[in-house]
């Protein structure tokens, strides 16, 4: 069965962006790629079974104007984890922002955060 692999996540400054994955949310870098003319970065979650984000630098208007929009105002990507609790105080004592306190749903633990350009993130744990 097909899988999504990667998707392109539009950015200002590459190593910006690379600091930001690593340092504020843990991930790790699956491939860094300075080829002449071109870089390639992908990071994902550590011993993530999901698709990874490919940090492509933004370089016409269109995508720069992109940058930080990506899904249009509302939640675009979703972190899923094992332990809310952990990951919340991690990510908030790293300087991520949240947009609201946890919430306690039926259908998990979880809370709005936006990644460095003010794209919308759930950080999830399912029931």
């Amino acid at each position: 069965m097909p899988s999504i692999a990667g998707i392109n996540y539009l950015v200002r400054d590459v190593d910006e962006a690379l600091t930001y994955f690593t340092v504020d949310l843990g991930f790790d870098v699956l491939e860094d790629d300075d080829t002449p003319g071109r870089r390639r970065v992908v990071v994902a979650p550590p011993g993530g079974t999901g698709a990874a984000l490919v940090l492509k630098l933004a370089e016409t208007d269109e995508q720069q104007a992109a940058v930080g929009r990506q899904g249009g105002g509302v939640v675009l990507f979703f972190l899923e984890t094992e332990d809310f609790a952990r990951d919340h105080a991690r990510m908030r004592d790293a300087g991520v922002r949240f947009r609201e306190e946890p919430r306690h749903e039926a259908y998990g633990s979880v809370a709005v955060f936006e990644d460095l350009y003010g794209n919308a993130w759930d950080l999830i744990q399912p029931a």
